[in-house]
């Protein structure tokens, strides 16, 4: 079985997280025999799908060239630069280029089970329901594909995200560029990515394809509640920019 330094040091030199050992250490003493059976790419794979799923603060070792400046939101700073590999974890993610009544509209759809294709509201089907939808030519179900809880479709943006790294700092990011993989749909509370080479200006990092490397990942604990409050939280905004 490969040791906790063997995987440590995979892990870091492919994915650039600087993992604890004795965090591990934990999850090779608490995984089962077929586990610890396993060959060693394996193991890294399985104890990689863990890190990911796990919170940065717990599983990652901590030091000053693998986190974020403790005064990063100082907005007396116009420019900085952070070098990196600095992992961090998303704790909130806003598409900023569609308004809240917008956003409130597309989860309501969903609800309803519909989805918007181009002008069109189209009926969304869930997988598994029976005698629904209507036929296609060779007499199966056609089923229109449906969003998920959080509204909308894939894309848009510019996004604005909150991240944390290790030491438990936060940060906002505005996404500068598009960036593949970050959108409402895709990226879940509690996902991974290293920043390398980011630029951050008056307080904010600024988030781009050179700057960003997505690792996937989620915190399940965080990402199922932040998904179920969406629509109160945004209607509660809506609420607080009228009682102005």
């Amino acid at each position: 079985m490969a040791s906790a330094e063997q995987i440590a040091t995979q892990i870091q030199n492919t994915k650039s997280l600087n993992v604890s050992i004795s965090w591990l250490n934990t999850f090779l003493s608490t995984s089962n025999s077929a586990q610890r059976n396993l060959p060693t790419s394996a193991l890294i794979k399985t104890a990689l799908f863990r890190v990911l799923a796990s919170d940065f603060r717990e599983s990652l070792s901590k030091s000053p060239s693998s986190t974020l400046p403790v005064d990063i939101f100082d907005p007396n700073v116009q420019e900085r630069r952070i070098q990196g590999p600095i992992p961090v974890q998303v704790l909130d993610i806003e598409d900023i280029g569609k308004s809240l009544w917008s956003q409130v509209e597309a989860i309501e759809r969903v609800e309803r089970g519909e989805a918007i294709r181009g002008r069109e509201v189209v009926r969304t089907i869930a997988v598994g329901e029976e005698n629904e939808g209507t036929e296609n030519g060779n007499g199966r179900a056609s089923n229109q594909s449906s969003t998920n809880a959080s509204g909308g479709s894939g894309g848009s943006g510019p996004h604005r995200l909150i991240l944390q790294d290790a030491a438990g700092n936060k940060t906002v990011a505005i996404e500068m560029q598009s960036v593949e993989g970050i959108s409402l749909e895709k990226l879940s509370i509690g996902a991974k990515m290293v920043l390398q080479n980011a630029t951050v200006a008056r307080g904010m990092v600024l988030l781009n394809p050179g700057s960003v490397t997505l690792l996937g990942g989620k915190i399940d604990a965080l990402d199922r509640p932040w998904r179920e409050d969406r629509k109160k939280r945004l209607l509660e905004r809506i609420s607080s920019l009228q009682a102005r």
